[in-house]
């Protein structure tokens, strides 16, 4: 097949499919895996599981791992900290640990537990982040503590894509290997880190004073790939480079227009990630396990909601909070995927063992979106002080409302904004001031004002507002982090 009709066949499928599932209020990713598996070799083999679609897809896993290295803040993990590096990490150990137990049952070896461990031990951030927004949830203490954990695990991921080549080398090699990998990631984590910061913000200084946006996007790609590269070159995953690439920019004030401009390759390559993982189904292997897909579904899925239902219990949490962190967390996610995809190819699994725990994987992500959406009345129907609290949350919220500061977004912050803000000050009124040049928003920051870059933020701000350019550029709004 020609790569053009590849491609074609590829766009015209996922359309239709994304469409069906929009339609339907369910996740695209979910209608990205059924397109690969439909089109994919197992099934119709409209589409060859090559080497130059699997490369492609590698990006998407780059760009994903870029966005969550965008969203990591040393300021808001600090706040966190105990949801975090508390729950979020008993929730991944025990994970492992327990699966580990499972798989030694089972007869499979240690190497195989701990792969599928810590596969098994992921949720989904893109399903879960979104569906809580949607929900006006992420306030909320449950939200809070789910996102928390959902921090963690992505911050796991990076080491455990680490251990898993260290794991396929073998018992004899494998202590001599986690101390080289070990040593590379520290050396280039310091280096990256130190000399990385010093870098990082001058030099996108000196690309945003040229007023280009196809300048400034080209950088951003040259600094995600880059690192990526030279991860990859010491012995590490591209993912770990791109994470780190967006860690280091998102210390900068250009992370806004960095996220609204790197998002079109980030969803693109990213749904053709999940096509390939869907390509991996292989219908007539899951036949023959037609009994075990489900089972191992169910199973992870009851055993993953008590684990982390009785962990939230002991951390603090009361039982309906516990009851709805432990029931949202209890689906598989993207980068369990990502693990095990890269345990697949590494042959840390047999192939039985990996299309079933994929086909579970992928049945419980599907599943995830009617678990939360039916997780309110689980809650109710099991905790009998569950009205008591709904009630507390309600007057929380309108104590909140009648105490809540207005702030005020200034659009452009040249001559008139800064009259403006002169003039809030004296009032004593927050605000925040949104602006495209990379100079005014660099003197304002040393002013220890609060400035954002980028000509995305002002258009999302205009249109959120129902403003034109011609109209006037303040907003107010009420209850909104300046």
């Amino acid at each position: 097949m020609h790569l053009l009709d590849s491609v074609l066949l590829l766009l015209a499928t996922a359309v239709v499919v994304v469409v069906v599932f929009r339609a339907l209020k369910l996740p695209a990713l979910i209608g990205y895996l059924i397109v690969g598996l439909l089109i994919g070799p197992h099934a119709l083999a409209w589409l060859p599981d090559t080497a130059a679609t699997k490369n492609l897809a590698e990006f998407g896993v780059v760009f994903l791992m870029f966005s969550i290295g965008l969203e990591f803040s040393l300021p808001k993990l600090s706040t966190m900290k105990s949801i975090v590096f508390g729950l979020g990490a008993a929730q991944v150990l025990v994970t492992i640990l327990a699966v580990l137990g499972i798989a030694l049952y089972l007869g499979l070896n240690w190497r195989e537990g701990l792969a599928l461990g810590g596969v098994l031990a992921m949720s989904s951030t893109a399903i879960l982040a979104k569906m809580l927004a949607e929900r006006l949830e992420l306030n909320t203490h449950h939200g809070r503590q789910i996102i928390g954990v959902l921090l963690f695990q992505d911050l796991a991921v990076v080491p455990l894509l680490v251990i898993l080549p260290a794991l396929a080398r073998g018992a004899e090699e494998l202590p001599k290997h986690l101390l080289v990998a070990g040593m590379n990631a520290a050396l280039l984590l310091i280096f990256i880190l130190v000399v990385g910061q010093r870098l990082m913000r001058p030099w996108f200084h000196v690309v945003a004073l040229r007023k280009s946006p196809e300048l400034f996007v080209l950088n951003v790609l040259l600094c995600t790939l880059g690192l990526a590269w030279l991860t990859d070159r010491f012995g590490l995953s591209l993912a770990l480079g791109a994470f780190l690439a967006g860690m280091l920019i998102s210390e900068t004030e250009y992370r806004y227009q960095v996220e609204q401009d790197i998002k079109p390759f980030q969803d693109v390559l990213l749904g053709l990630f999940f096509v390939t993982v869907g390509m991996r189904l292989d219908v007539q292997e899951i036949a023959k396990h037609w009994i075990a897909v489900p089972l191992v579904m169910i199973v992870f899925v009851a055993a993953k909601a008590a684990i982390m239902a009785v962990l939230a219990r002991a951390f603090g949490a009361n039982a309906a909070t516990a009851l709805r962190v432990g029931l949202a967390l209890s689906a598989g996610g993207e980068f369990g995927l990502v693990l095990l995809s890269q345990a697949g190819s590494l042959a840390l699994l047999g192939r039985g063992t990996l299309q079933v725990v994929l086909a579970a994987i992928i049945l419980s992500m599907l599943l995830a979106p009617f678990i939360l959406k039916r997780s309110e009345h689980l809650v109710r129907r099991f905790s009998k002080a569950e009205w008591m609290s709904r009630a507390m949350a309600l007057h929380n919220i309108a104590a909140q409302s009648m105490g809540a500061d207005k702030h005020i977004i200034i659009c452009g912050y040249g001559r008139s904004g800064q009259n403006l803000a002169r003039l809030l000050e004296q009032e004593n009124v927050p605000f925040i001031a949104l602006d495209a040049d990379s100079q005014r928003v660099r003197e304002a920051a040393s002013a220890g004002e609060h400035v954002v870059y980028g000509d995305a933020a002002r258009r999302e701000v205009l249109v959120a507002a129902g403003l034109t350019r011609a109209a006037a550029l303040v907003v107010s709004y009420a209850d909104t982090e300046s």
